[in-house]
C-alpha cells in the first residue's frame, strides 16, 4: 500500500458515514482529529496523519476489529509508530476509561456503544502495560482528539491540505 491507495481510501471515505455521529462523514471525522492534533502538537505531523487515518480500518472490518485492521492497512504507507498510533486508538479509550473517572462521561454516545464491544475498561496487568508503553502520551493525544472531532458542519482544512505530508512521510529516506 502506497500513500496514492491511503488518499483514495480517504477520499472514498468521505462518501461514507461515520459510525462516530449523524451528520458527520468518516473523512470528516479524520479530518478534525487531524486538525486537532495539529494545533495540539504542532511539531508532529507524524501524530496528526495518525489522527488523519486513524479509522481507516472501519472499511476492512467490525467496528471490535477496525483498530487492528489500519494498523495494517497505513503500515506501509506510515510506518510503524502510526501503525502502533492507529492500533491503540481503542486500547487508549479502554484504558481513559480506566484510569479517569471523568473520561467516560465525555464520550460519545457512539463510543459509550462501541466501548462494550472493544472489551470495555482495561483492568490490571493491561492498565500496567499500556501505561508504561513509550508512546502511551501520543496515543492518549490522539485519544482525545477523537473524541473532540465529531462537531457536524465544523470548518478544517480539506484533505488536500494533507496530501503532501502524507506524501512526504511515506517517501523512502535516501
Amino acid at each position: 500500500m502506497n500513500s496514492d491507495e491511503l488518499v483514495a481510501l480517504l477520499e472514498r471515505m468521505g462518501d461514507e458515514p461515520s459510525d462516530e455521529e449523524q451528520g458527520l462523514s468518516a473523512l470528516d471525522h479524520g479530518l478534525q482529529c487531524a486538525w486537532e492534533l495539529s494545533r495540539t502538537h504542532p511539531d508532529d505531523i507524524g501524530l496528526a496523519l495518525a489522527g488523519l487515518v486513524h479509522d481507516v480500518g472501519h472499511a476492512f472490518g467490525p467496528d471490535e476489529e477496525h483498530d487492528r485492521l489500519g494498523a495494517a492497512f497505513v503500515r506501509a504507507a506510515l510506518g510503524d509508530r502510526a501503525a502502533w498510533l492507529v492500533g491503540a486508538h481503542v486500547v487508549a479509550k479502554r484504558y481513559l476509561v480506566a484510569t479517569d473517572p471523568t473520561y467516560e462521561a465525555q464520550l460519545s454516545a457512539t463510543s459509550i456503544r462501541t466501548l462494550a464491544l472493544q472489551g470495555g475498561a482495561l483492568d490490571g496487568p493491561d492498565v500496567e502495560r499500556f501505561a508504561h508503553h513509550p508512546r502511551v502520551a501520543d496515543a492518549l493525544a490522539l485519544r482525545r482528539a477523537d473524541e473532540a472531532a465529531k462537531i457536524p458542519g465544523r470548518a478544517v482544512p480539506p484533505l488536500e491540505r494533507w496530501v503532501p505530508d502524507l506524501r512526504a512521510l511515506s517517501s523512502p529516506v535516501d
